[in-house]
């Protein structure tokens, strides 16, 4: 991500923007132009000026416009009825010239029917939770939304409403019972179990959340509700590139400052859900290990409190509840992949800024194989003194040397990326001074960016691990070493594919002093400018960087990462770079015999056996809204959870070691010591780590 732009572009940025406002102004002469369309006026020329692809904005364009902005403004088809779906896609071949015109008259209409839609839908979920639902009878509902039908009339939307919420109420239920039978079996007394009451506590709870959802609701601010409708365009575009209104835009440009406080996870919302995006390095939650990316937060409680359900909320109103003094408790009720619930309690800290610098192990019984984790490319560009990622890897090499070992392995695993300078510089601690990465704008050539050090760092045998969910530096420092053939790549079936770059246009500047500066704040607009090309001419985009050994993956037939986005930017190619190979002969063989122990270890197997599993949960399938079959379907799919835990943890415990250096570092400092001494406890059960030794060891014979 850059949040600068080039002397270049921020002149034709200023350009634009007094057009952009020049343009409106004349555009609606005869009245007062409107704040929804000034700001679809600048996004709309910022978009055709500085996007990395710019579409024509044509018919069919408009077609896939609305597609997504009618799954992005009602995707669980909770609140409109086909009547006004019809009116709304009315304009379905004319939201482009809607969008050149700077013409808010879809959203405007769309916008009514929102709110009509909401204040109809709380009279139905007020009226259907006031009575027990009826859990003898066989009925289904479906897991996918995407599979349903707009409902015709108010009377099937009603219907529609019974299911859904008759969905939720089980699953209250269902998690009481659980617990239930849990205390029976640990040989608690408890009182019978009373369906009725648990169910009409259910409904009670289920009413509360639901009134706390529609509150939320009717906070969200207009302008907010256009930022539904402009995405909707740039989705169309790519999946980087979009509109922030301006309260998105300050939580924006908090969470790139690098400070996180809580339990440090990103956040987003999907549909009603909060979802997790990434767990932050070094966090509270990074360090408990239970909180994945994908995880459906459900229920919040602090400690042993009641929890609070939070299906529904918005995110800063969750975040509230989540966020706490250090050293309190926080229990997050979260829904995993697998369909599972889980409790994971977190201590709640300021994220401890060490555990997000790289640092270093010795592995395996005679302390010849090197560990270095680098769980980001961080550089502080206002402080020289503050750290750099590229000079802390380069004296943990150093250090690993002084004890002697003869292989490393450089762990890249959940590396979001960050610093493409740092990117190439810690490339160059491996290579001889040559090209790294190839970036392009639109319309111009490629620019290749150089590591100019001449001095190799580490020259000995090397294996880069990789996950779905390295991303953008992770992926140009895996690509750059497998292209030079400097280390072998082990990892899951592919990187993240993010090979894009963003900048941050401030739409404020193009109402600066003119006559709209009445309408500030308006937001900004992140959009893709530039693309990430590797020096053999491929791209990381997409395609991710496939490893040279591939490890089993629970989510192999699932799409992750850039896969996912149905509008993500294409693979294509450009000339290669001019560099020389280094001496990989012995790759092929240590690969061959790399793969032959992976396809007989039977935990890593197992990945594969739950990765079809896990598919086939993930299909779309009809829930039982009778509550014995639910029961006997939840139970089902719990039991193969539990079956699939823990996939990636030996039974094996790997020798680790500390160096030298932490050794004296540790007598001076106990807390530090016991930091690191659960880490090397982590590492020590990690099957994949485990592997990878032994293709160094291979590397080093």
């Amino acid at each position: 991500m850059n949040t600068t732009m080039t002397k270049r572009a921020l002149r034709a940025l200023v350009a634009l923007l007094v057009v952009g406002a020049i343009f409106v102004g004349f555009k609606y002469a005869d009245r007062p132009a409107q704040k929804d369309e000034i700001i679809i006026s600048l996004v709309q020329d910022a978009l055709s000026q500085f996007h990395f692809k710019p579409k024509d904005l044509n018919d069919d364009l408009s077609r896939q416009v609305m597609a997504e902005f009618l799954k992005n403004l009602d995707g669980n088809k909770l609140f409109l009825i086909a009547p006004e779906i019809a009116q709304i896609k009315a304009y379905e071949n004319d939201l482009d010239d809607q969008f050149k015109k700077g013409s808010s008259a879809c959203f405007d209409i769309s916008y009514e029917f929102l709110q009509q839609g909401i204040l109809r839908a709380e009279g139905m979920y007020t009226t259907l939770l006031d009575a027990p639902f009826d859990f003898s009878i066989e009925e289904f509902t479906a897991s996918n939304p995407e599979t349903i039908v707009w409902a015709k009339n108010e009377k099937e939307l009603t219907d529609y409403w019974r299911k859904y919420l008759k969905w939720r109420v089980a699953n209250r239920i269902y998690s009481r019972h659980a617990a239930f039978e849990e205390a029976i079996a640990d040989g608690e007394e408890r009182e019978p179990w009373d369906f009725e009451k648990e169910e009409a506590d259910a409904r009670q709870k289920e009413r509360e959340n639901i009134d706390e959802w529609f509150d939320n609701l009717k906070d969200i601010e207009r302008i907010e509700w256009l930022g539904v409708y402009v995405n909707a365009l740039t989705q169309v575009f790519d999946p980087h590139t979009e509109y922030m209104p301006p309260q998105q835009q300050e939580d924006f440009e908090v969470n790139m400052t690098g400070q996180f406080e809580g339990i440090g996870a990103q956040l987003r919302k999907d549909g009603e859900y909060i979802v997790v995006e990434r767990v932050i390095t070094g966090s509270a939650s990074w360090r408990q290990g239970d909180l994945e990316p994908g995880d459906k937060i459900i229920a919040v409680a602090q400690a042993e409190d009641e929890p609070v359900d939070v299906v529904g909320w918005r995110i800063d109103k969750a975040v509230k509840i989540i966020r706490g003094k250090k050293g309190s408790e926080v229990r997050l009720t979260v829904r995993k992949k697998d369909g599972t619930r889980m409790v994971i309690p977190i201590i709640r800290d300021v994220v401890e800024l060490e555990a997000t610098f790289a640092r270093s192990a010795i592995l395996g019984e005679d302390k010849k194989v090197g560990y270095i984790r680098l769980p980001k490319f961080y550089v502080d560009f206002y402080k020289s003194t503050n750290h750099n990622c590229t000079q802390d890897v380069k004296e943990e090499i150093a250090k690993l040397k002084d004890d002697g070992v003869e292989g490393l392995i450089f762990d890249l695993r959940n590396n979001g990326g960050g610093s493409l300078d740092a990117a190439i510089e810690i490339v160059g601690l491996f290579i001889e001074r040559g090209p790294v990465v190839q970036v392009k704008s639109y319309n111009q050539d490629a620019r290749v960016k150089q590591n100019r050090d001449s001095r190799v760092y580490w020259d000995g045998p090397l294996v880069v691990l990789v996950n779905d969910y390295s991303a953008s530096a992770s992926e140009i420092f895996a690509a750059a070493i497998q292209d030079y053939g400097r280390g072998i790549i082990m990892g899951t079936k592919s990187t993240f594919g993010k090979g894009t770059v963003q900048n941050v246009l401030n739409l404020d500047d193009a109402i600066k002093g003119g006559q709209f500066s009445t309408y500030a704040p308006i937001g900004a607009l992140k959009i893709t400018t530039d693309k990430f090309y590797r020096i053999n001419g491929g791209t990381t985009q997409l395609e991710g960087v496939k490893p040279d050994i591939v490890l089993p993956d629970a989510y192999e037939f699932i799409k992750t990462g850039e896969k996912e986005y149905p509008y993500a930017l294409a693979v294509d190619e450009i000339p290669a770079a001019k560099y020389s190979l280094w001496n990989s002969d012995a790759y092929p063989s240590v690969i061959k015999a790399s793969q032959a122990r992976i396809n007989a270890n039977e935990r890593m197997q197992k990945n594969r056996e739950y990765a079809r599993w896990l598919k086939q949960q993930r299909e779309d399938q009809d829930i039982p809204l009778n509550y014995n079959a639910f029961k006997q379907w939840q139970d089902e799919t719990d039991a193969m959870a539990e079956n699939y835990k823990n996939l990636n943890r030996s039974d094996d415990s790997l020798a680790t070691w500390s160096l030298a250096a932490q050794q004296r570092l540790f007598l001076e400092d106990t807390m530090t010591k016991a930091d690191y001494q659960r880490w090397f406890k982590g590492l020590s059960r990690d099957l994949q780590l485990q592997e990878a030794v032994m293709v160094v060891d291979d590397l080093a014979q």
